[in-house]
């Protein structure tokens, strides 16, 4: 057992306010991505539903079909979850070309997530095109 104390304690904050704090692009990416993950999980659940509805009869397919093409609140769901898509599959794919070595530096991972970020708005906007 230790019984010698630190002779210099250093002075951290005990409370973090991250509302005042300037995360960098590549942070804000590598977020945004946990972000999207986490909106498909949850929106696993309407397209679970929409796919078990569908495939249930004619009648089913014809149901969703309706919810889809006539219910605002059901295409922004869907543009959101598709948004989410693209974004997670750029980000993803950005990680892994990271994980392969490219990108490691602090400009390569700057331009990386600038590249990110413009792939993942022409997506959402193709995305919310081809919903509404």
């Amino acid at each position: 057992m230790n019984s010698r104390k630190n002779p210099s304690p250093k002075k951290r904050p005990v409370n973090l306010d991250l509302s005042s704090m300037q995360f960098p692009l590549p942070s804000l990416v590598s977020i945004s991505h946990r972000v999207t993950g986490i909106i498909l999980f949850v929106g696993l659940i309407f397209l679970l539903w929409a796919f078990d509805t569908s495939l249930s009869s004619p009648h089913g397919f014809e149901a969703v079909q309706d919810v889809l093409s006539g219910n605002a609140l059901a295409k922004l769901v869907c543009w959101g979850l598709l948004s989410a898509l693209g974004y997670h599959l750029v980000a993803g794919v950005r990680h892994l070309l990271m994980d392969a070595g490219y990108g490691e530096t602090l400009e390569g991972g700057k331009r990386g997530a600038q590249i990110a970020v413009v792939c993942g708005a022409v997506i959402v906007i193709l995305a919310g095109v081809w919903v509404w």
